[in-house]
């Protein structure tokens, strides 16, 4: 017997999972299909752990406060402890075109709320014990971001949903649907077939795939990106750390210090390694850690414990794609995060549920309409 839902979500990540508690604490009955064993065990466990507020994108930044204002109650209002720690985001330059850059979305990030600004180069150095102050201008500051344990966070969102009913499909992968009268009447898989009233498609890795199968062609592409870990040691630096001044092989990397005192690293490489292959290659540390040492030479101590990769699953404008389809009626997107869905999930979580129970605030409609997989994909995000 067919089983019906109010909706069913295609993947449990870092978006689906906590979508579905939302959309069920307002009441409806909703289902999630995941290939894999669990939630979490996509994209959203190869992230290390950032979660920040600051881009340049209006979009972002808004989901991003909201994501932030959530992992600040969480433990309190909810009972989960993710290991979230206030660190902030710094961006040092050493460059006066990476210094103007910064500054100048400073009025934008400003204005929409985000608590960031530049500070001077000694401020830099006391944030980061040991950073190379030779040719330092100084750095953009947003204290209020932070990071967390992804692994945690993904528990955190699975109990959440369960305790508001949500029913999961764990090893059940998407292989069709059937369409009446322009609709989507029933979701074929490998295992049971469910009748949905609302499709979203949450899929990360495989939205493309999961849109193909409705007839939509979804600009998303998975990249591969590298990650690694060191020993731990004792704490002496708290922001995520990013240099943003490309080189001829990578674009950004990034560092910050886990509560344990491990240094978690992950590096941008130029161009994209597009595809979905997550073996581990011997051009990782290479490429970061001549980065790494040139930018903070005390971390040149440390051991590499291990590395591992995951997918960015990338748009043309590098910004997620949000919004319902125009062919297939009842379908949703939320898809497209570019390696960022731990830190916008909770936030574009909490704002798809309200958009599609029609409590959408009108100060947040704006969200939409960047976000539409209908959009021009010609530009280009500057703070990826």
């Amino acid at each position: 017997m067919m089983r019906s839902y109010d909706v069913v979500i295609i993947g449990a990540g870092s978006v689906g999972t906590i979508l579905s508690y939302w959309l069920a604490k307002k009441g409806l009955e909703v289902a999630v299909i995941e290939k894999n064993a669990s939630v979490g065990r996509g994209e959203h466990r190869a992230a290390i752990g950032g979660v920040r507020a600051t881009h340049s994108d209006p979009a972002k930044i808004k989901i991003g406060l909201r994501s932030l204002e959530f992992l600040r109650e969480l433990e309190r209002e909810f009972g989960f402890d993710v290991d979230y720690v206030e660190g902030g985001y710094l961006f040092p330059a050493y460059q006066e075109s990476i210094a103007s850059k910064l500054k100048s979305l400073l009025a934008v990030q400003q204005k929409i709320g985000l608590e960031i600004d530049w500070i001077g180069p000694d401020q830099v150095a006391a944030l980061v014990p040991g950073i190379r102050e030779e040719g330092l201008l100084g750095g953009t500051y947003s204290p209020r971001d932070g990071h967390l344990s992804p692994l945690k966070l993904a528990s955190a969102f699975y109990q959440m949903a369960l305790s508001a009913g949500v029913e999961f499909y764990f090893r059940t992968r998407v292989t069709g649907f059937v369409l009446e009268g322009g609709r989507v009447a029933e979701i074929k898989t490998d295992g049971p077939s469910l009748s949905p009233g609302l499709v979203i498609n949450a899929a990360g890795s495989n939205a493309r795939e999961i849109g193909l199968l409705l007839g939509t062609d979804l600009p998303v592409v998975p990249d591969a990106h590298e990650a690694g870990v060191t020993e731990p040691v004792e704490r002496f630096f708290y922001p995520m750390v990013v240099d943003i001044e490309p080189t001829a092989d990578s674009e950004n990397y990034y560092f910050y210090q886990d509560p344990e005192g491990s240094v978690l690293f992950c590096i941008t490489p130029k161009p994209k390694r597009l595809g979905a292959t997550k073996a581990s290659t011997s051009e990782f540390l290479p490429m970061v850690v001549p980065r790494l040492l040139r930018l903070c030479p005390r971390l040149r101590y440390l051991r590499v414990r291990r590395v591992w990769r995951g997918m960015y699953p990338g748009t043309p404008d590098d910004r997620p794609i949000v919004g319902f389809d125009r062919n297939v009626q009842g379908v949703f997107h939320a898809v497209g995060m570019c390696g960022q869905g731990l830190m916008l999930g909770p936030g574009l979580g909490q704002l798809v549920a309200d958009r599609l129970v029609g409590e959408l605030a009108p100060e947040d409609e704006d969200v939409f309409e960047l976000l539409s997989p209908y959009r021009d994909f010609t530009a280009k995000e500057l703070l990826r």
